[in-house]
């Protein structure tokens, strides 16, 4: 959290002040699977410029952290989503005010708190984000991924209006992409790994049921999680849900939900034009 609020002078709300010593951030983070995915049996037909712009934006941001030393901490209060700022409960000191809080649901998607954090969000989206971008075209897909972005944003932060936590990360987008994947593609085999000790172990499993545990281990832990710094479940939760309910709406006329198992292909294979 920030440091102590101090009183604000111009309005009836809680001023932040510069975070010299910041208690935590939420990452929206995929993390709690067992299994981690390592490739899909699942061609396209399009080059996926959007998923990879998107990687390369996430690469980039991530450097730029870096590169700011010990002054990184200010980029991630700055741009990140903090609830009770973008609710009107409280406002970042002036030196804080990078970008309108309204603006921060979009700019939260590029920050990430580590390499593992990037790491492994990247990995879930360069796997399953192709064939979500091959589903509806270029254009679409990023007005898709930046929705569920905003939905999984909303969904951690309404239970907590006041909370004075920024959220940074992802995965709130990339679950929405993941629930798309579950209603297109439940038949598609994906291969995954699996840490058991110092062995792992590398298996291939149907899509359904690779999304299918990892949402349940979201909803699980989002039941016996605590308050604080953390992985966002909740935004999980939300943006996976507004992956279902949209894909619909988003993927191209001809395209099937549940549609059979394919395989054979290349992600750059070229069949559909634009």
């Amino acid at each position: 959290m920030l440091q102590d609020l101090k009183p604000c002078q111009a309005r009836d709300r809680p001023e932040y002040p510069y975070p010299v010593a910041a208690k935590g951030i939420t990452m929206v983070v995929l993390e709690g699977a067992s299994m981690i995915p390592l490739h899909d049996d699942n061609p396209t037909r399009i080059t996926p410029i959007v998923t990879i712009a998107l990687i390369g934006l996430c690469v980039m941001a991530f450097f730029w952290q870096l590169s700011l030393g010990p002054s990184q901490e200010e980029a991630l209060y700055a741009l990140g989503v903090i609830p009770a700022v973008i609710f009107d409960k409280a406002q970042l000191a002036p030196q804080l005010a990078w970008v309108d809080p309204v603006l921060t649901p979009f700019t939260s998607m590029f920050l990430h708190g580590g390499f593992m954090h990037l790491g492994g969000n990247m990995l879930y989206l360069w796997i399953f984000g192709n064939n979500i971008e091959d589903a509806m075209g270029h254009g679409r897909f990023i007005v898709f991924y930046l929705l569920c972005g905003v939905v999984a944003v909303f969904a951690q932060a309404l239970p907590d209006p006041e909370s004075t936590i920024p959220m940074i990360g992802a995965s709130g987008a990339i679950s929405g992409v993941l629930g798309a994947y579950l209603l297109l593609f439940p038949h598609a085999r994906v291969l995954v790994a699996l840490p058991l000790g110092f062995y792992i172990h590398t298996m291939s499993l149907k899509a359904a049921v690779v999304l299918g545990i990892w949402f349940a281990m979201q909803i699980f832990s989002s039941l016996s999680a605590g308050d604080g710094p953390g992985v966002a479940w909740f935004a999980h939760i939300g943006g996976f849900v507004a992956g279902v309910v949209l894909i619909p709406w988003f993927k191209y006329p001809e395209v099937r939900l549940f549609a059979p198992a394919r395989s054979g292909g290349r992600w750059h294979r070229r069949g559909r034009k634009h």
